[in-house]
């Protein structure tokens, strides 16, 4: 489905208001293959090429998500012209930017903060080439930056976590110490403390403490599912019994120790929904922290193909739909009212400010 949006395109500003989640890649559709051959954008048409992270075009996670919104573009206006190439390491990052440079795309797109060293590079070295940049800032006027203030999705999903947790105990884990993943975990982290003031309990977060930006659990790896198990394993050990990776396809490993539980351990999906994307886990997933690469990325081409380039920054937030909590799916009826009501105070409290999130990842 294709949501509505509103692009302001100014010179060195741009915003984006868009509604709705995250929505799967086919994993079947062509790899790195261009549907056409057009490098205008004369016409509405466009070439966007998009240089992937690693963990594959179908990773579950931010690879896929943002493709899909390629795809997207592509369906409503066949004259958009896609394709991607995939990174096996971060040493593929300049090679393939400058490849995808070099062969005459309107925009290439770069999925990933990892990236930021090198597009920034490569954009100073070829002025007249458009780039768009996700989970980074604009770091000059060829560049557009789309971030995504994803501590205010995490926030409600801590909130939620403590006020489902039996044990006491919750937990976070992440891919790498990076900051487009350390801003979930802080969000987690502090939706906990928040619940545990409102409600006058205790609820514990295992594998990130804010305050400790250099601690923490991480697997070192976004594709590692096997590694994902033995730390969600680990947690469930100590006590937690909702646990919330922030690690792409490494995350996997979770649900599949959630399957294992025998029904003692839920998992809080990132970046997509997670009944979407890694739907035989659907079961065990009590919600998702959303972020809405698909519709931004899709948005993006969109006004692009039209001749005008957005530039500056977007940052998606609660109040845009940038970021948030997907649905509760089976477990909608085990997610008591009253803690429904809570979430939607709280979501309001963020967006009005009442409420002051401190992750120091947050895009500015």
């Amino acid at each position: 489905m294709r949501h509505a949006f509103k692009i302001v395109a100014a010179v060195g500003a741009a915003s984006l208001l868009f509604a709705g989640c995250s929505k799967p890649a086919d994993s079947s559709s062509p790899t790195a293959t261009d549907t056409a051959s057009s490098s205008t954008t004369a016409g509405g048409s466009l070439k966007a090429c998009m240089v992937l992270d690693t963990g594959g075009v179908d990773d579950h996670s931010f690879n896929q998500s943002s493709w899909a919104g390629l795809q997207a573009a592509n369906k409503a206006n066949p004259n958009i012209k896609i394709s991607y190439v995939p990174s096996s390491s971060q040493n593929d990052y300049t090679p393939n930017l400058t490849a995808e440079t070099n062969k005459g795309c309107d925009s290439v797109i770069a999925v990933g903060g990892l990236m930021t060293d090198a597009v920034t590079k490569i954009a100073k070295k070829n002025p007249d080439q458009q780039y768009a940049q996700i989970d980074s800032s604009s770091s000059g006027s060829n560049v557009y930056g789309l971030q995504y203030n994803t501590a205010q999705g995490g926030f409600l999903g801590g909130y939620l976590a403590a006020g489902m947790s039996k044990t006491g105990k919750v937990a976070t884990y992440g891919g790498l110490n990076i900051p487009p993943v350390t801003i979930y975990m802080d969000g987690f982290w502090e939706g906990v403390q928040y619940y545990n003031e409102q409600n006058g309990k205790n609820v514990q977060v295992l594998g990130w403490d804010e305050k400790n930006q250099k601690g923490g659990t991480f697997a070192n790896s976004f594709t590692d599912a096997n590694k994902g198990k033995q730390i969600t394993a680990q947690f469930q050990q100590q006590g937690a019994d909702i646990v919330f990776p922030v690690a792409g396809g490494t995350g996997v490993g979770s649900a599949a120790a959630a399957a294992a539980s025998g029904g003692q351990l839920a998992v809080i999906w990132v970046d997509t929904d997670g009944c979407e994307s890694v739907s035989q886990y659907c079961k065990y997933f009590l919600t998702s922290v959303t972020k809405n690469l698909t519709d931004s990325v899709d948005e993006y081409v969109t006004q692009a193909a039209t001749g005008t380039f957005p530039t500056g920054n977007y940052i998606g937030t609660l109040e845009n739909d940038g970021t948030g909590l997907a649905p509760f799916h089976d477990f909608d009826s085990k997610v008591p009212s009253d803690l429904k009501d809570q979430l939607d105070q709280v979501k309001a409290d963020i967006i009005s400010g009442k409420i002051n999130i401190a992750s120091p990842s947050q895009p500015q």
